[in-house]
């Protein structure tokens, strides 16, 4: 379907609207509202475009033209013509007219060759829109285009609704969003001709189109035709301007990037109509900082908004460059870029990336370094140049000792902050051994070089470190030292000699003992050969002694100048021998006097010394006295025995001799008096208040009956 096939399809359309309009009567505006051409190669100055019909239906006085593209007019005849050649006229062409007596607007699409079938469906679409006489539709109500941001005065006609059978007797009314929903007030219709009115300046971005009810009701307000729609839409206008809103805008870049490498992406945004060139954007860059070493250093697609390198390579390199950060101001400018279109500008922040194109290396090739021997720590920092970014990976240094410290009494690390070596000495060095040592240092990034890039002879390093000699003090042999004996040894009985020797095998120094720490008091040294000897009894029951362990330690100083003394530690374990009796638990128990239960109490025995001399126990009664047995003793276990009484005893205190024998060899007794509390016993409650006095026994009490008797007869 050609633009001719359009034309021969629409204008049936066109004699049946006209044929209308004449049978009712003249209808202010344009004859058409809307149109499509075919977009041309280009439109020629001066050439006609298309002729455009309007008519106020009152002489058409002091008629004007407003044409939406500058490059465009339209002459006093209604016809359009370029001002000059022009090859980009956007998506449509929009033409306001104004007389005296009225005013409409002409909208012109701009049809690709794919978009013509398109433009078919939109021209039968509009058919229905124009409200073209039916059969049984009596009212004609063509849509209304109104420009946004009129200014006043208002009200302002901008189109009128046709009954074709007349409006004596009746009335127009007219409803929807606009007139009696919110926003309520802004579209009127007078009652009795059908002119539509608008009351105030319309805003296409809060609303951009009207979907309106007109019918036709009598002087009772009864409906008699309708409702039929009307459509109202407004018509962009250019007053916004083009928004960056996503920002901040940061991109990144690599060093040394190929030329036309994208770096990122802005788009900006227009609030106005998209379908128009008044939201068709175009993007530009104002401004570079800084101009070094290029003004030019990027571009930005002028449509999709995309900024990419534009410089060589060799260009790109970070470490040359005045600053690794570009600040770019970019325009976005609607009407597709040109001079009247409004502008909006953000700033696009480019850092460029540093790859690792520089190796580290050492800002000489041999370092020094002095430490005594027996110290640790850090004794040298290796410094390393890089002209890398500090930031990355490809500046920070990694060191590794690859030639020296076989070991391993070295180590190197890498200090954060100034990226230097720190060579540390982890194993304490003996001058004695060695008094020199040489280490090869390696240093490399933490990230890969780039290929075409390796490490060279300056990212090594040789370090050269001079051992000094120190009086170093003596060494016990072994240490710990560790002997057994047994406790209760004879004081002045020999413990061992201990042995040390002097590190500084070149200084020939002689060695003298001493006790540096004796708990017990139990040891001394001799200062010259270390023989160690006892004076006191060793006691492994001793609260010094830990885990049959007792615990000295001795000195030995030589002769340097200052001496220097080494530190031994004897451990000495001590067996047991049964040296300890056994104690018994409890020594008090109570009893009530008419207890029905004689079970008394659960003795048990310990003992501190330690197996075979402890347990099993052996629980004996000593003899008792008296006409009748009033308890015994039952082995529960091997450490534990019961004491039962054999009858009620009256209220008193009783002391029971019981003996207690280990089982060492050869075996220790001991023996220990249970006091036995006998008491009155009431309600659940123990009363022993009169058990104070010791019972006798009756052996005891005829004995002083005895004496006193041969003292009558003396």
């Amino acid at each position: 379907v050609d633009v001719k096939s359009l034309f021969l399809l629409f204008f049936p359309l066109q004699v049946l609207l006209l044929a209308c309009a004449e049978d009712l009567e003249c209808v202010p505006g344009f004859q058409q509202k809307v149109f499509y051409i075919e977009k041309p190669f280009q439109f020629t100055a001066d050439q006609l475009v298309l002729n455009l019909k309007f008519d106020d239906c009152k002489g058409n006085n002091k008629l004007n033209f407003e044409v939406s593209n500058p490059d465009f007019t339209v002459d006093i005849d209604g016809s359009l013509v370029a001002l000059k050649n022009v090859s980009e006229a956007g998506r449509a062409l929009f033409v306001h007219a104004r007389s005296e007596h009225a005013e409409d607007m002409a909208e012109i699409f701009i049809l690709e060759a794919n978009e013509k079938r398109g433009a078919l469906k939109e021209i039968l679409k509009l058919e229905g829109n124009l409200g073209i006489p039916r059969q049984k539709r009596a009212i004609l109500a063509t849509p209304i285009l109104i420009p946004e941001n009129q200014r006043p005065p208002f009200p302002r006609l901008v189109g009128k609704v046709i009954r074709s059978e007349g409006t004596e007797g009746v009335k127009f009314r007219l409803s929807g969003k606009g007139v009696d929903q919110d926003p309520k007030g802004i579209f009127r219709i007078n009652e009795m001709n059908g002119d539509v009115s608008v009351t105030r300046t319309l805003d296409r971005e809060a609303i951009a189109n009207y979907e309106l009810e007109v019918e036709v009701v009598d002087l009772n307000g009864k409906t008699i035709d309708g409702p039929v729609r009307l459509d109202v839409s407004v018509i962009d206008q250019n007053d916004n301007r083009p928004m960056f809103k996503e920002g901040p805008y940061v991109g990144h870049v690599m060093e040394g990037s190929a030329t036309g490498t994208t770096v990122m992406r802005m788009t900006a945004f227009d609030a106005d109509d998209a379908s128009t060139d008044n939201a068709l954007l175009r993007y530009n860059i104002l401004k570079q900082t800084p101009t070094k070493p290029s003004p030019n250093m990027f571009y930005i697609d002028p449509e999709k908004g995309d900024i990419v390198t534009v410089v060589s390579p060799a260009l790109l390199d970070r470490e040359t460059m005045e600053s690794p950060k570009y600040e770019l101001v970019i325009e976005a400018k609607d009407m597709g870029g040109m001079d009247v279109g409004l502008t909006g500008t953000a700033t696009a922040t480019i850092l460029i990336d540093d790859k690792n194109d520089h190796p580290p290396e050492f800002t000489k090739k041999e370092f020094q370094a002095t430490v005594k021997e027996g110290v640790t720590g850090v004794i040298v920092n290796l410094t390393v140049g890089d002209r890398d970014d500090p930031a990355t990976g490809a500046w920070r240094a990694v060191y590794s000792i690859i030639n020296g410290n076989p070991g391993q009494s070295f180590e190197i690390h890498t200090n954060p902050q100034t990226n230097e070596g720190m060579l540390s000495v982890v194993k304490p060095l003996d001058y004695e051994i060695s008094a020199f040592h040489t280490l090869l240092i390696k240093v490399e990034n933490e990230d890969p070089l780039i290929p075409d890039i390796a490490y060279g002879p300056s990212s090594t390093a040789t370090v050269q470190i001079t051992v000094e000699d120190v009086n170093e003090g003596p060494v016990f042999h072994p240490n710990p030292m560790a002997v057994t004996k047994q406790e209760n040894i004879p004081v002045g009985s020999v413990v061992l000699t201990v042995n040390a020797t002097d590190p500084d095998t070149l200084q020939h120094q002689t060695i003298r003992y001493s006790v540096h720490k004796d708990p017990a008091g139990w040891l001394e040294i001799n200062p010259t050969n270390g023989t160690v000897g006892t004076t006191a009894v060793l006691d492994r029951e001793s609260p010094f002694v830990q885990n049959n362990v007792y615990t000295a330690l001795f000195l030995a100083i030589d002769s340097g100048n200052p001496p220097a003394t080494g530190t031994g530690t004897l451990h000495i374990t001590l067996e047991d021998v049964n040296d300890n009796v056994p104690s018994l638990y409890p020594t008090l128990a109570k009893v009530c006097d008419d207890a029905k239960d004689l079970r008394v109490v659960v003795l048990g025995a310990s003992d501190k010394d330690l197996h075979p001399n402890t347990d099993p126990f052996k629980f004996e009664l000593s003899k008792q006295s008296g006409p009748e047995k009033l308890w015994r003793i039952n082995r529960l276990n091997n450490t534990h025995a019961q004491v039962i009484l054999l009858q009620n005893l009256k209220k008193a205190n009783y002391n029971i001799p019981i003996s207690v024998t280990d089982s060492g060899k050869p075996p220790l007794t001991n023996t220990t008096e249970l006091r036995l509390q006998v008491c009155t016993c009431k309600k659940s409650r123990m009363d022993c208040s009169a058990t104070d006095a010791l019972h006798i026994s009756l052996t005891l009490i005829l004995l002083s009956l005895l004496s006193l008797f041969c003292k009558s007869f003396a």
